[in-house]
């Protein structure tokens, strides 16, 4: 077998040692552009594939075409690197997208994106993987990474007395910051000390690579916050995703916003699905949220029955209560006649003025996605404050987080992910966020105290042409 002479950074070093060990699993290694994730990875690859003859190894990307674009020529970089000749050392088949070893072990390049007719993976079902490197992992869909987890082996081989090998699975995540799984999976409980001791997260900042040229870090300080952050301090909080309602910055402020005064009180409740999720009832004055409650495990009449209580206790009047009656059939509405009861997909409200000037139609695709850019209409206005645990603040700045908005460079009415999409990178349903959106119902519909009196309630009325709208 050729000699190779392989001088990894610290972390790369560092991280090579979990990848050959008898305990981890799971390694994601984290970095920003340039800081040799995929040239570690194809590396890691190549290395193991020439120890352990007839092993199987995955490299996957969210794209086929993009992974033989970028990942497959930083393999072959790496292989010129190793002094490893193609077709004496291995043999690349672009039709199969397979690599084959001298020593029969195989490399299979596996296309990782969400395809319509293949939801479930199933594509991944005849795999017995020895090891996988996932790059740019952020990209791929938690589905397809627990289905890979399935398709991990735990394997020996032995020719001789002298020629065997085993090793148990081994999974190397390479990725840039995001909000997403490896957010929930590694970044949050390596950062709260709870990871698993079969997890490896391995931070590795640009300034880790050596042989980085100092002219991209002075262009990288250059750049805006949100890329500076991100790429430069690897802070995973920031999110240069696009189609993010609220950033970091405004996420954050609402945890040291000074409480907004006012002496109406609300009730805002998202009401679980079904009897093992969550039932959230959160207390109000004004914009300012002050109390949260949670229900495990209740029915409807359970939930109803703490509302009355909650009404009570706090001088909430019945008409100052939302109720989210999606998926429970109004079960809880239906006993506490008077309040709103909340339609997400109902059609968003209109004002008055719109009714005569079509310019100022509320082009929401519904009234949930309509709440929500209310919601950061007065976040970044700063007049919404909240008060909680430390372990609430984070359950709300990580769903708030995962809220985007759904193709917004088209033409037709605006919207979001579905719950359902938001629940796959979250691996939860963002109940918090919810009982935060449902609270803006009122200023939707104009009835806040910062919009005018309690006297002065506004009026629904019906137009031919079925819109809901505002008569101030």
């Amino acid at each position: 077998m050729p000699t190779i002479a392989f001088n990894p950074t610290y972390k790369q070093s560092i991280s090579h040692k979990y990848l050959t060990d008898e305990r981890t699993n799971e390694l994601l290694y984290w970095g920003g552009a340039r800081w040799g994730k995929s040239f570690f990875g194809c590396a890691w690859i190549i290395l193991e594939s020439m120890d352990k003859p007839w092993s199987a190894s995955i490299i996957g990307r969210n794209e086929l075409k993009r992974l033989r674009q970028t990942t497959l020529l930083t393999f072959f970089e790496v292989a010129k690197a190793f002094w490893l000749p193609e077709w004496e050392v291995f043999n690349y088949n672009a039709q199969e997208s397979v690599i084959k070893f001298f020593n029969w072990s195989t490399v299979f390049l596996i296309d990782l994106s969400n395809n319509p007719s293949d939801p479930n993976f199933d594509r991944l079902g005849s795999y017995g993987i020895t090891r996988a490197f996932i790059d740019e992992a952020q990209e791929i869909s938690p589905v397809a990474i627990n289905v890979l987890r399935g398709r991990y082996s735990l394997l020996k081989w032995m020719k001789s007395e002298t020629e065997q090998w085993s090793t148990i699975p081994k999974a190397l995540y390479t990725c840039n910051p995001a909000k997403n799984w490896i957010y929930t999976d590694f970044y949050k409980p390596y950062k709260e000390g709870r990871l698993p001791k079969d997890k490896v997260f391995i931070p590795s900042l640009v300034t880790d690579n050596p042989h980085i040229d100092p002219a991209y870090i002075e262009n990288l300080r250059k750049s805006d916050e949100t890329t500076v952050q991100r790429l430069l301090y690897g802070n995973f909080d920031y999110d240069d995703d696009p189609t993010v309602l609220m950033n970091y910055k405004e996420i954050v402020d609402l945890f040291t916003n000074s409480p907004v005064s006012g002496n109406t009180n609300y009730i805002s409740c998202d009401v679980a699905r079904f009897w093992k999720d969550r039932t959230v009832i959160w207390i109000w004055k004004g914009l300012h949220l002050y109390k949260i409650y949670e229900m495990k495990g209740a029915n409807t009449k359970e939930v109803a029955e703490r509302i009355k209580e909650l009404e009570i206790e706090h001088q909430v009047r019945r008409s100052h209560v939302v109720i989210d009656e999606d998926w429970v059939w109004g079960g809880v509405v239906d006993q506490l006649v008077g309040c709103i009861g909340f339609v997400n997909n109902s059609r968003p409200v209109q004002s008055y003025e719109a009714k005569f000037d079509i310019g100022k139609l509320q082009n929401y695709a519904n009234l949930k996605t309509q709440c929500y850019f209310k919601l950061r209409d007065l976040a970044r206005a700063g007049t919404i404050a909240i008060t909680c645990s430390p372990q609430q603040k984070d359950i709300i700045s990580e769903e708030l987080a995962m809220i985007r908005e759904k193709n917004p460079d088209n033409d037709q009415k605006i919207r979001l992910e579905s719950k359902d999409e938001m629940k796959e990178r979250l691996w939860r349903s963002p109940d918090y966020a919810d009982a935060i959106m449902l609270r803006m119902h009122f200023e939707v519909m104009n009835r806040g105290e910062e919009h005018q009196a309690e006297s002065n309630q506004s009026t629904l009325i019906e137009v031919d042409y079925g819109l809901e709208w505002m008569l101030g």
